[in-house]
């Protein structure tokens, strides 16, 4: 039997109520389907959201996930703010390292791809070696060329991974999983940009009190500068938020007059 999880609309853009108790078996009911073809997640955060409102492929990509977890906490406040149910927030680190040990209790299957080779050799010896029981069945750096790419996703599709986990390097980023989840066809697909690199040891990641604060962007606009401009796009999402709130609510269908 399916589990129900909420799904709720912040912005139009849709938010998954996933208790962090519940993550188990949410991620092993999505996996019994195997007949249903592939399953995105997608871990929003704020720019992602407002990316959502005016990119249509993306917008299209993120309504079809299967799983569409908040990872910033201004999509908390928000939709608090406007709906009054509090989602989930999940630090993408921890919340890969929670679906893998999902993933190695039954001795299920993952592939990695884009990276580095030497951040994706280390991220598969590292992996091995903490997840025994989760089966690598492949890897494939990033920046490949056009022309192997129909092979690559046949590779991809034979092997049948419970979890394609995609990195950085791949031309198109999670767009690239939305342009051909029909041809891979096959399990759980998730992008998290750098997590190969923190994986590899080359990259750290916020600590549970400036994630839990959420401050995580003040170390990433120091890594990248020009992020600090975001800061407009922080308040453009604010004001949409008020905007939103101040919304006549329309009344429902059985209740207007003709």
């Amino acid at each position: 039997m399916e589990l129900t999880r909420e799904r709720i609309e912040l912005l139009k853009v849709p938010l998954d109520i996933v208790p962090h108790d519940k993550l188990e078996e949410i991620i092993f009911d999505l996996l019994k389907d195997g007949g249903g073809g592939g399953k995105n997640i997608v871990l929003l955060s704020v720019w992602d959201l407002l990316r959502a409102r005016h990119n249509v492929e993306y917008r299209e990509y993120v309504r079809g996930a299967a799983l569409v977890i908040p990872i910033s906490k201004s999509l908390v406040r928000g939709a608090r703010f406007l709906t009054g149910k509090v989602p989930q927030r999940y630090m993408p680190f921890n919340f890969i390292i929670a679906a893998l040990t999902i993933l190695e209790k039954r001795e299920r299957t993952i592939y990695l791809l884009g990276g580095k080779t030497a951040a994706l050799a280390k991220t598969e010896k590292h992996l091995r070696a903490t997840f025994p029981k989760l089966r690598i069945v492949g890897r494939f750096p990033g920046r490949f060329k056009k022309h192997t790419e129909e092979t690559l996703i046949q590779v991809i599709r034979k092997s049948a991974p419970s979890l394609l986990l995609v990195n950085e390097g791949v031309s198109g980023g999670e767009r690239w999983i939305a342009r051909n989840s029909v041809s891979l066809n096959v399990g759980l697909r998730l992008w998290v940009s750098d997590i190969f690199d923190v994986f590899a040891k080359r990259k750290k990641r916020p600590s549970k009190v400036v994630f839990d604060n959420g401050l995580e962007w003040v170390g990433f606009c120091f890594q990248s500068p020009l992020r600090f401009f975001r800061i407009f796009r922080y308040l453009y999402y604010n004001i949409l938020l008020v905007v939103y709130k101040l919304r006549p609510k329309q009344a429902p269908l059985s209740a207007q007059t003709p």
